[in-house]
């Protein structure tokens, strides 16, 4: 049940919570950050020359999707990191494309935090990005006079998005 304050309103989702995961890419690999989910419809703008009004008719036209940055600390899981091998690879296979799912946790709701490992939670929203494939890869950047955790990240090009909540 959500959370709500003294006065019966709801509080808002915190963005902190999500878990990603990736159609037929066995194993974990755990983010710390999800960017750039986006759709745009393009405004195709046209008047036919027999109408009474000089201000153009706009329909929609195409739509595109922008690329996801998923970012993470490195991990030794090695499912994911053949996935990104696969997708980078000049000898690429031809099935690389897999759908990713995207959700997040309304983790106050949950009874146990092992629900997250074993896919019991429900989600409070999601995103399906369909047919995606990662079209870029950047490596750590590697100090060794800092102590930082060494992030990766992938840019996740795909077809279409599903908001299926």
């Amino acid at each position: 049940m959500p959370v709500t304050n003294s006065s019966g309103m709801y509080y808002p989702l915190t963005k902190m919570n999500f878990i990603v995961t990736v159609d037929s890419v066995s194993g974990f690999a755990a983010f710390s950050e999800v960017t750039g989910i986006d759709a745009t419809v393009d405004v195709i703008e046209f008047r036919q020359g027999n109408s009474g009004s000089l201000a153009p008719v706009k329909i929609p036209g195409l739509v595109k999707h922008g690329n996801i940055t998923l970012k993470m600390g490195y991990t030794r899981g090695q499912d994911f990191k053949e996935w990104i091998t696969e997708c980078v690879s000049e000898h690429r296979k031809e099935d690389i494309r897999h759908n990713v799912s995207i959700e997040l946790i309304d983790i106050v709701t949950k009874d146990a935090p092992e629900a997250l490992v074993d896919g019991s939670e429900d989600s409070t929203l999601s995103w399906i990005l369909r047919d995606a494939w990662i079209c870029k890869y950047n490596g750590p950047d590697l100090n060794a006079s800092t102590s930082e955790v060494a992030i990766e990240s992938v840019e996740i090009a795909y077809e279409e998005l599903v908001i299926p909540n």
